[in-house]
Order: C-alpha cells, then structure tokens, then sequence
C-alpha cells in the first residue's frame, strides 16, 4: 500500500471529516443507498458477537463530494441495544459525525482490506472496517474507497 492511501486506510479519526477537509470546497454529502432490517453477513455477525442469523440494523451509504462517491460504506448494528435503531433516525446524515462526538467512543481494531466491497459491486483499491462502542451501543462500520477518489486525489491504485 502506498503512503498516500496509508494516510486514509490508517486513520483513526472521523473519515467525514477527512473527506470534507481533502474535497474542500466541494460539497459533502451522505447519500442513503439503502436501510433496514436484516441478516448480517456471517463475517459481519462473529465480528460484532452475534448469533448467526440474528436480524440487525443495515445501513449502506455513498459518501460523496460533489455528488461524485469516494467511499461506500455500510453499518450494522444489533437491534437488542441501546440506541439501536440510531441508524434509522440518521437518514443522508453522516454516522461518523455522530459518532465522534461521544467522549467515551471506543474503535476496535481497523481491519484492512483489498477485495471489493461485498455488498456493493463497486470496485476499489482499499477497504477497511472497524467495530465501534459507545456505552452500551455497538457498530460494524466497513468503508471502500473508491476508483473515484483515488482519481480526484491522483492517489496510485495500490
């Protein structure tokens, strides 16, 4: 992996953030590709504990600038928790705006990826996912950046 996409893949902060300061003064915009409830994927499931087949909250979303998408990005939540059902009140707003706002936000380790999104067939150099907790409240959060971004940027492919 390059430095330039190490810069992004790495990064432990607030990815909206990122992306509104690296496309200034683009427009950033959160569009909802789709939202619900249904059943995890079993990667997505043992990362976040639960039983296979336990019904979650979903939440897919392009993160765009200038209605051009530089990351897709799904969430998944457990509907038994606190919060649960946040995603569904967020609509085209960012998750990670929310997110790192909590003083006592916790990130799991960010998993690395260089296969395709599996739940979008949308393909990019990089992807990465990291589980987040906020008191009783838990989220799988996977980001892929895209062809698009990495265009924009005039960042390598790998």
């Amino acid at each position: 992996m390059s430095p330039a996409w190490w810069h992004w893949v790495a990064s432990r902060d607030s990815l909206t953030s990122r992306l509104t300061e690296a496309g200034h003064p683009r427009r950033f915009r959160v569009r909802l590709l789709g939202q619900g409830t249904g059943r995890p994927r079993r990667d997505e499931a043992l990362a976040l504990g639960l039983p296979l087949g336990r019904r979650a909250w979903l939440r897919e979303v392009a993160l765009t600038l200038d209605d051009r998408p530089w990351v897709i990005a799904r969430s998944v939540a457990p509907l038994a928790q606190p919060h649960g059902r946040r995603l569904e009140r967020l609509g085209e707003r960012s998750l990670g705006h929310w997110l790192f706002r909590q003083p006592d936000l916790e990130r799991g380790p960010i998993e690395v990826s260089a296969d395709p999104a599996p739940f979008q067939p949308t393909a990019g150099p990089w992807g990465r996912r990291s589980v987040f907790r906020h008191g009783g409240f838990a989220v799988l959060v996977q980001e892929f950046f895209l062809e698009t971004m990495a265009d924009d940027l005039a960042l390598p492919s790998r």
